[in-house]
């Protein structure tokens, strides 16, 4: 349907096994979980009323989701690229806001503009060098340098901070269990992405034993979708309680789980207030 594949990545699964119209159908499919907690977390901050920049960090992320499920339907380029760019765009975003945190929100600082125009210009330039130099590689190390620097600023917040110091140790274990949690299913879903790499051929002949659709469990980049979305939920919501902690008053705002996921909700004295 889509002719002849054009994207500088191809998958482990079959390629229009099972419709013409779907290139990868456990990679493409997969992708609707990613979208689906995304959405889920957006309606979460606006039902609680928490800051826009909360809500389009989860609307980034279903961005992530509709754009790999474009991607695996078609292995066009233009698709593609529709999965890679965002995610250095939200990894990039999620870094702004955690380097964000001075009290209030809005624009309002010289810092904050100064901040957020170097984060665009940033995305700017890694779109037009990625459009030259084609390497997915090129791609992987940025996004995942973009992390470890995510990582390394919620560590300093947590950790060493002047407004570390002001916050009991329940809202820093808080953190640290989302953040953590993120960061550990990202780096299994990264485990099983390259596993699916390395014994692709192994994989498919245990397939093609075993017969589908049990078959579609055996498929590596559709847990890493799976896995990185649910880390990429943990991760967003580690990143809003702590910068709410921070620039907020930490008293209105508390966490629990529900089936599982983390959610940041205001206290019953935040909401009366």
């Amino acid at each position: 349907m889509w002719g002849p594949v054009t994207a500088t990545l191809d998958w482990c699964e079959a390629n229009y096994q099972f419709s013409q119209y779907i290139a990868e159908v456990a990679n493409t499919f997969s992708n609707l979980f990613s979208i689906a907690v995304a959405v889920y977390g957006a309606r979460r901050a606006i039902k609680q009323s928490l800051p826009a920049r909360y809500v389009a960090g989860f609307t980034g992320f279903a961005l992530v989701g509709i754009g790999s499920f474009a991607f695996h339907a078609t292995l066009l380029y233009e698709a593609q690229l529709a999965d890679e760019l965002p995610m250095i765009y939200l990894a990039s975003y999620i870094s702004f806001v955690l380097l964000e945190t001075e009290p209030g929100y809005g624009l309002k600082s010289t810092y904050s503009r100064v901040l957020l125009a170097m984060s665009l210009l940033f995305d700017g330039l890694f779109t037009l060098s990625y459009y030259l130099y084609r390497n997915p590689v090129y791609h992987q190390v940025v996004f995942a340098s973009l992390m470890l620097a995510t990582g390394l600023r919620a560590h300093y917040l947590r950790t060493w901070s002047e407004a570390s110091r002001r916050l009991p140790d329940r809202h820093k274990d808080a953190f640290l269990e989302l953040f953590i949690g993120g960061a550990g299913l990202f780096l299994l879903g990264f485990l099983i992405w390259n596993l699916d790499n390395i014994f692709c051929d192994t994989l498919t002949r245990w397939k093609n034993i075993i017969g589908w659709p049990l078959a579609f469990l055996l498929e590596g980049h559709s847990w890493w979708h799976v896995l990185t979305g649910s880390g990429s939920y943990f991760l967003l919501q580690g990143v809003a309680y702590r910068t709410l902690c921070i620039k907020d008053d930490r008293h209105n705002y508390q966490t629990s789980r529900w089936l599982g996921l983390p959610l940041i909700y205001r206290t019953e004295k935040a909401k009366a207030t």
